[in-house]
């Protein structure tokens, strides 16, 4: 089996636990996801099988948007529903709708967050759960993410009430913790606030209407119809450059050939392409070579082995 199977995910699950029953249901080894999803959080999560394990992280490094729920009024341990209350402070004043929209619009952008300390990204080596967990303190690294969008989705003139919540919609670049930007849209009205509910909706090029539950892949893997699940390897890769090629080319991409750079090619450095051939299908991941002017050098062989 080979592909990608856009899963959706439900809530109660971490991501590795969708690939444990995955690998058990399908009966293969080879399945990796695509980014980890909190286990509160249901939605999109792509799921890479046999050799689409190898362009999982271009995946993961691709956009993403979400649908979410903020909490005005009180935050927790986690920025999110499951936490134990830190700080509360009722809402004293009604917010306007164009408040909150200034708000949403101020954090519209590049900007700067600050991970939780309950995530997975890693200090030292260890990832700041643990410390966490064990009770341990440590300074987090603040990091540059881009919120593409960040829309309203409620259509209240005024906002009232001890405490307040509303939806939005959010998309942003790899690295975005919606917690914390919930977070954040508290602190920039003026109070302590969480995030409440959320759902990705999108990652990468797949949406809800390409994901399967596992309900339908457990019905669909029990009449034999597993391969019936995937979506083509190219399809994680939608997001990225193409640029077409010959079949003599081809020979030398699928044996990772570092070669002069094309006249017509439409990269700039740093930048990665697929190398696909007249029937559209990804052979390789390229880049411009960083030390050697006029080449281009693989970054990952796609192709079946030869």
């Amino acid at each position: 089996m080979e592909g990608i199977l856009p899963l959706w995910k439900p809530k109660g699950m971490t991501s590795h636990d969708c690939v444990f029953k995955l690998r058990k249901i399908l009966k293969t080894k080879k399945v990796g996801h695509t980014g980890t999803l909190d286990p509160d959080v249901t939605g999109v999560l792509p799921i890479c099988i046999g050799r689409a394990t190898k362009i999982a992280e271009y995946i993961t490094e691709a956009g993403k948007a979400y649908e979410g729920e903020v909490t005005i009024g009180f935050s927790t341990t986690t920025e999110d529903a499951s936490g134990e209350k830190v700080e509360e402070q009722p809402v004293s004043a009604a917010f306007p709708r164009e408040q909150i929209l200034e708000v949403l619009a101020s954090l519209t952008g590049a900007i700067q967050q600050t991970p939780p300390m309950y995530s997975a990204v890693k200090v030292n080596g260890k990832k700041l759960y643990e410390y966490a967990r064990a009770g341990i303190a440590v300074e987090r690294p603040t990091r540059t993410v881009s919120i593409h969008e960040l829309t309203l989705l409620d259509d209240r003139e005024e906002f009232t009430g001890a405490t307040v919540s509303f939806r939005f919609r959010a998309s942003c670049s790899k690295g975005t913790y919606i917690r914390t930007l919930a977070v954040m849209i508290g602190e920039r009205l003026g109070y302590p606030a969480h995030m409440s509910d959320l759902v990705r909706i999108q990652s990468a090029g797949f949406t809800r209407e390409d994901c399967k539950t596992f309900e339908e892949v457990e019905e669909m893997a029990a009449s034999g119809r597993q391969e019936d699940l995937l979506l083509p390897l190219e399809r994680g890769l939608i997001h990225l450059p193409k640029y077409q090629i010959n079949d003599t080319v081809a020979k030398k991409v699928k044996n990772g050939a570092v070669m002069e750079q094309p006249e017509d090619l439409p990269i700039t450095k740093g930048i990665p392409f697929v190398m696909v051939d007249s029937s559209q299908k990804a052979l390789a991941i390229y880049s411009i070579h960083p030390n050697k002017a006029n080449l281009i050098k693989p970054i990952k062989v796609l192709a079946q082995d030869l």
